[in-house]
């Protein structure tokens, strides 16, 4: 994220400026720059450096690095447990300027009945050793919070929040209108109002009576140990604000476990790979490899004259089981390598023990060539005796 503008500039305010006043002089900039109302042909741009500069520095962690390195992400970027959402609808110009239409009230006509905060949903990428151990991160993202100067009430001070007398508190205002085929009525959401059934006579500046502003926040969430990738995680009150004080949405946080290197799961357990040397699959072996979790050793026995491909299973070393202690398997399987670099006193060996093989075996052909000679001999032996068939004993007879 770069800029050619100093973003105190861009907001216009000091460099100890609280986050209050950032906030505040964040609000005042976009309600005039953003392109549904300003339609002058730079306002989207101008747009686009406002939400940066406060995306910025309304997020402490990045305000610290700039005001040191001149960089949100300082020398070396963020750590492991911190992961920027501030992209959520899809970023940069796209992310603030959707917030804002709900903002600034777009499509209200049709709408305005809900004030109900909506449920937000984002997908957090971990890595498969971080779902096996459980892993808790800092995200940070963008929505409509609850307005800091009236508290999300939507009232300045001295005001208040009546029925509306329009539509007596439903929402709903009936017209009637004289056409050629008489009275002719319909339903519409109150103009007043907008659907809500309540006016505000002195509504707070700075959320114009809405009680949520756009707000760049953060949010800690807990992956536990053993969970799947698609599975989720709700937060509660962390979606968007409802209006002036209604109930606020969910934060729904999809977990996608990314592909390991080491390790393939199939359930709870784990699949690795280990590669032997010919020589240890024919008298077999000890293999030790790190496991999944940090620090963690696994031990495996390669039985003498294990084959290509074959598995052998190590119990309560795979993933561990979601909300339980116990594990699933380790699946080692074994992958013969034959060696190419044999030194010339290991190939003298090597032929030795093929030649004796070739002794033992080719004694033991004679000696089943022989068993086998003898048996055929005892056949032919068999088919020239004549025999007298059997009788038939449940065959009738002449009387």
């Amino acid at each position: 994220m770069e800029s050619q503008r100093d973003y105190y500039e861009v907001l216009g305010v000091a460099r100890d400026a609280d986050q209050r006043t950032i906030k505040r002089a964040f609000l005042k900039l976009a309600r005039t720059l953003h392109p549904d109302v300003n339609k002058e042909p730079d306002a989207e741009a101008r747009f686009k450096e406002v939400n940066e500069a406060y995306s910025v520095l309304s997020d402490e962690r990045k305000r610290a690095n700039y005001d040191q390195y001149g960089n949100p992400n300082g020398p070396a970027g963020f750590g492991s447990d911190f992961v920027d959402m501030s992209d959520i609808f899809g970023g940069g110009f796209g992310g603030m300027s959707d917030i804002f239409e709900s903002f600034f009230g777009g499509g209200r006509g049709a709408q305005a009945a809900r004030t109900r905060g909506r449920d937000m949903g984002i997908t957090l990428r971990i890595s498969l050793a971080e779902a096996a151990s459980g892993v808790s991160k800092t995200i940070a993202y963008d929505r409509l919070a609850p307005c800091d100067d009236c508290d999300g009430k939507g009232v300045a001070e001295g005001g208040h929040e009546t029925t509306c007398s329009r539509c007596h508190g439903t929402g709903r205002v009936v017209e009637v209108q004289r056409t050629i085929f008489g009275q002719m009525q319909s339903q519409t959401v109150c103009p007043t109002c907008h659907g809500s059934g309540r006016v505000v006579d002195n509504p707070c500046d700075t959320c114009q009576g809405e009680g949520r502003t756009p707000s760049h926040e953060t949010v800690r969430v807990e992956v536990p140990a053993g969970i799947f990738s698609g599975q989720s995680i709700r937060i509660n009150g962390r979606g968007e604000a409802g209006v002036r004080g209604d109930t606020s949405g969910d934060l729904v946080v999809t977990v996608q476990v990314v592909e390991d290197e080491r390790f393939e799961r199939q359930g709870d357990d784990l699949i690795h790979i280990v590669e032997i040397d010919a020589i240890d699959a024919m008298l077999g072996c000890d293999v030790e490899f790190e496991g999944i979790l940090e620090g963690e050793l696994v031990a495996a026995r390669i039985p003498k004259g294990c084959q290509y491909g074959e598995q052998i299973f190590v119990d309560g070393r795979g993933m561990p089981r979601l909300g339980s202690n116990s594990r699933g398997r380790m699946v080692v399987v074994v992958r013969i390598v034959v060696p190419d670099d044999i030194a010339d006193e290991e190939e003298l060996l090597l032929r030795r023990v093929r030649d004796l093989r070739s002794e033992t075996h080719g004694a033991r052909s004679e000696s089943t060539n022989d068993q086998q000679s003898a048996s055929q001999q005892r056949s032919a032996k068999a088919r020239s005796t004549k025999s007298r068939p059997r009788k038939r004993p449940f065959r009738g007879g002449k009387k």
